[in-house]
């Protein structure tokens, strides 16, 4: 440049250069700039016969691209430096009014804008095919028992139709996330220049409808500037992620000898290197490790954003790695979660044996003393003694003579077999959003509706 009287340090040229990265908004771009273009011919900034020039050169781009044969320069800086510099050897002097009315940072901001919205959007498309799974999965497991926990102790049983919706609404929450930040991301930066406008009576409504965006930036300093859209992407995901990493470790425990209550199929599953028994859970493993990840770009970003005055600073320039992996990850990871999830093997009869542990109908014991009169804090107290009672004899409640149950809980009279007799403990869970059948299949219903919502928006 003319500014400059002696050349970059290859140093800072390698520190400087973000094509090696930000080459993957080149659709994007190419998009933009045919929008651009459209745009600046509509009012007769640039000539009809540049219009076509421009189009055409871009379509040879884009095929370029395509087909792997685009030649990245070694002055190259970024993928805006790119595409003019191979738009002007293609067409000539009409690749140089291109950037007429536009700047670098508007043009990125755009960019990454774009970026953002079509992920966002895909984000929900494979959430919304992970809910469907887990919907059918609840629905071929409607009545199937497994114990709650707390704590990682067996609290009060469920059934595992009620434990796989769970997941179901996280995942739906995250749907709403991602069509936050969609709308955060509707706004188009494109028009706003450097940071203070253009000096041409542009149509950026006009080129905003055509880019698919609802509105135009309102300021132009904060259109430059503004990379919230990208901080709400990175927080969507790091959520799912983290929803993703619970589930995970989930399985990972279920699978393992000690509970048995699933098991994953052999092809999200691999061997010991050295012990021929094992069959380990990695994918399920790694759906729990890579949270911590997405959740630092988005740590990342905030520090790069923290203290940055207005308008366009160079450090935006790190808004992009982090982004471009965590779309990478959590798009890999909701693709594995959903065929995992999808050929995970229940055990019915371990989870079944793990839910005839009679303890877990204390608290239903205790409601029962309620229902008779006695205040829950002195019900809790009597069912805490009568369980020391069977834990002292070693026995399981049931196990309890009817002497041993009135010289503890004479209250009761006779109720304990009632409550400990098969199913009672879960259909007594009759409060909406409860674990008691009918509250199921009608929680069933709900997340269908939610699921047409999902799919339609």
């Amino acid at each position: 440049m003319a500014r400059f009287s002696s050349p970059q340090d290859p140093l800072f040229q390698r520190l400087n250069s973000s094509v090696a990265f930000d080459f993957r908004l080149a659709p994007y771009d190419l998009e933009l700039s045919r929008a651009h273009a459209r745009m600046l011919a509509s009012r007769d900034i640039i000539g009809a016969d540049d219009l076509d020039a421009i189009e055409r050169g871009l379509t040879d781009i884009r095929e370029e691209i395509d087909a792997d044969r685009f030649e990245i320069r070694p002055d190259d800086e970024d993928v805006h430096m790119a595409i003019e510099r191979r738009l002007i050897e293609l067409i000539g002097a009409a690749g140089g009014k291109l950037h007429t009315a536009r700047s670098r940072n508007d043009q990125v901001a755009t960019d990454v804008a774009l970026f953002v919205r079509a992920h966002a959007l895909g984000a929900k498309e494979l959430l919304a095919s992970l809910m469907d799974v887990l919907l059918q999965r609840a629905e071929e497991h409607l009545d199937w028992r497994l114990p709650g926990y707390t704590h990682l102790q067996r609290a009060q049983p469920v059934y595992l139709s009620h434990h796989l919706l769970a997941w179901f609404w996280k995942f739906n929450r995250d749907v709403g996330r991602f069509d936050f930040c969609m709308r955060g991301s509707d706004a188009m930066p494109l028009g706003a220049g450097a940071l203070a406008g253009v000096n041409f009576l542009t149509d950026r409504v006009a080129v905003a409808r055509d880019l698919g965006f609802g509105s135009v930036a309102p300021n132009s300093i904060d259109a430059v500037s503004n990379r919230d859209f990208v901080l709400d992407y990175l927080s969507a995901a790091a959520t799912c992620a983290t929803h993703l990493s619970q589930l995970g470790g989930e399985i990972v425990l279920w699978s393992s000898e000690e509970f048995r209550f699933c098991e994953p199929s052999d092809a999200f599953a691999s061997g010991s290197s050295i012990m021929p028994q094992k069959k380990n859970p990695d994918a399920a493993e790694l759906l729990r490790a890579k949270a911590p990840r997405i959740t630092a770009h988005l740590s990342a970003l905030h520090g790069v954003l923290h203290g940055l005055p207005l308008t366009y600073n160079k450090d935006l320039q790190e808004d992009k790695e982090g982004l471009f992996d965590t779309v990478d990850t959590l798009e890999l990871e909701l693709q594995v979660a959903r065929e995992m999830l999808r050929e995970l093997h229940f055990d019915r009869r371990r989870m079944e044996e793990a839910a005839r542990d009679d303890f877990l109908a204390a608290t239903d014991l205790a409601d029962l003393l309620v229902r008779r009169g006695v205040p829950f804090r002195e019900s809790h107290g009597i069912v805490a003694s009568l369980v020391r009672s069977a834990v002292d004899q070693g026995k399981q409640l049931a196990e309890l003579s009817d002497e041993d149950v009135a010289a503890v809980a004479p209250q009761l009279n006779g109720g304990l077999r009632d409550v400990l007799s098969e199913g009672a403990w879960l259909e007594s869970k009759v409060s909406e959003g409860g674990t008691s059948l009918e509250r199921v299949r009608e929680q069933i219903g709900r997340a269908r509706a939610a699921l047409r919502e999902a799919t339609a928006a």
